[in-house]
């Protein structure tokens, strides 16, 4: 395929374009100096980034930190108790926090099972909320039904047992109380129970 031939005055002399201006050495200076301050500035932005980064990481590993000492001193006690007076079923650290979407609630729990002889726990539990919505009161049960093979409120552990999760209510509902209840395979009579409020 032929190549249309070009005209030498298309061309474009791109040297005659180009612009040339004089600078004196104070313009240089400064320029040489504006771009050292932009540096700094860039620096200590980036500075600034980097020690909150670590004032975070540092407070949440503060946190856990508390958390993890909680709980090593609960099974120290736990393996100090005498077998004879251990409680053989215990709710440890239950929370409520509401979440930023409102009516969303977080739950968090630690069972222990010290005193079992058998070793083993097999079972479920059962939250109640109780709450007000344009001034009535109300309860609610989760699960709903109270069958051990609710999908995600079964139990079964040896020693302990870390329970975690959500649940929501009706945005204008305010949550005034959660009850938890731990109930044995089999049984319908609750083998523990505590009460957190929200917050």
């Amino acid at each position: 395929m032929d190549q249309p031939a070009l005209d030498d005055g298309a061309l474009v002399d791109f040297d005659a374009l180009v612009m040339h201006v004089p600078l004196d050495a104070g313009a240089c200076l400064e320029f040489e100096g504006f771009g050292r301050m932009h540096r700094a500035v860039d620096r200590s932005i980036h500075d600034d980034v980097r020690r909150l980064r670590l004032a975070i990481d540092a407070r949440a590993l503060e946190s856990e930190n508390a958390r993890l000492r909680e709980e090593v001193a609960i099974f120290e006690s736990m393996l100090s108790a005498d077998g004879r007076n251990a409680i053989p079923l215990s709710i440890r650290r239950f929370k409520v926090e509401p979440q930023a979407q409102r009516g969303e609630y977080r739950f968090g729990l630690l069972l222990l099972a010290s005193g079992l002889r058998r070793g083993e726990f097999r079972g479920r539990y059962e939250l109640l909320v109780r709450l007000t919505e344009e001034g009535r009161s109300a309860m609610i049960t989760l699960p709903e039904t109270a069958e051990s093979a609710a999908p995600g409120f079964g139990l079964d552990f040896k020693h302990f047992q870390r329970v975690e999760g959500t649940f929501r209510v009706a945005p204008a509902a305010r949550v005034e109380s959660v009850q938890v209840r731990i109930y044995e395979a089999g049984s319908v009579q609750v083998r523990a129970t505590e009460t957190a409020q929200p917050g």
